[in-house]
């Protein structure tokens, strides 16, 4: 199954050309676009990200140049968005970086073969089916070990809040089904409904899901990084416990003459107390 993809056999064997599903790629891509933009509207989340950027500047006490922001860029990327660094679980980072390099390698591959009409590319279609095997791996590990209500509260897996899990259902979705097309090598079956009907809810679906939140992060952790750079902090306090005229607040009295450190606190165990 994996000398070929189903794509080249669709085309091959179907009165579905390359220049139909160029078409669905297209619409899939402005569902996208036009479903993050409604998000953002309905959330208000751009306009909360210039409200506070516009604060923390006045807040803040060092003027970064080109340079500096060039340099935070690139380690914002290099760390939050290529190695997933937010993760201290060395574990749920490899699930995280499953999923998205999966979710890119299957994508791209699959724009790749549509538009340069190219369905039986040798190497290409490797890289179509790994992209699709690491997302189904990553997908699913999260779904059942380290999706928060079943890892920390002790929820069934298969407790099912379609508002709440319609990003997730959609990734294993899309990755089961694509890969049962592959091997049933059955190009115009009830294979192929499926993967249309994932793919379809997957990116049509985008306001009602967490999808959104992928391109939110870069911009939030790049926001963060400069915040802490200029001396904003994110209009938080700056000063630590260790301070004198931190020690001085109220709000300090009892931790005064406590260690600094004081040991691993909520990190001791994982958070299963169900």
């Amino acid at each position: 199954m994996i000398t070929n993809t189903p794509i080249a056999l669709l085309e091959a064997t179907t009165n579905i050309t390359y220049t139909d599903m160029q078409t669905y790629a297209i619409i899939m891509v402005a569902l996208v676009i036009v479903m993050t933009v409604m998000d953002m509207l309905h959330k208000k989340s751009a306009k909360y990200f210039f409200e506070n950027a516009s604060k923390a500047k006045k807040n803040a006490t060092k003027e970064l140049t080109a340079g500096d922001k060039v340099g935070i860029a690139v380690a914002t990327i290099a760390t939050d968005v290529v190695s997933a660094g937010e993760f201290n679980n060395p574990v749920r980072r490899l699930v995280h970086l499953l999923t998205m390099y999966g979710f890119i390698l299957f994508n791209a591959s699959t724009a790749a073969m549509i538009f340069g009409e190219s369905g039986g590319n040798a190497t290409l279609t490797l890289i179509w089916h790994i992209g699709a095997i690491m997302l189904f791996v990553g997908s699913f590990w999260f779904w059942f070990c380290f999706k928060v209500d079943v890892a920390a509260e002790g929820n069934s897996p298969f407790n099912i809040d379609l508002r709440r899990d319609a990003f997730s259902l959609s990734l294993m979705a899309t990755s089961v089904s694509a890969l049962i097309w592959s091997f049933n090598g059955n190009a115009m079956g009830w294979e192929f409904a499926l993967v249309i009907l994932a793919t379809a809810s997957l990116f049509g679906g985008v306001y009602w899901s967490k999808f959104s939140h992928m391109f939110f992060k870069p911009f939030a952790a790049y926001d963060k990084r400069i915040t802490k750079a200029d001396g904003s902090a994110e209009n938080l306090p700056t000063l630590t416990r260790d301070e004198p005229e931190q020690q001085k607040r109220h709000s300090m009295e009892l931790l005064v003459d406590a260690p600094m450190d004081m040991g691993l606190g909520i990190k001791r165990e994982t958070p299963n107390h169900y």
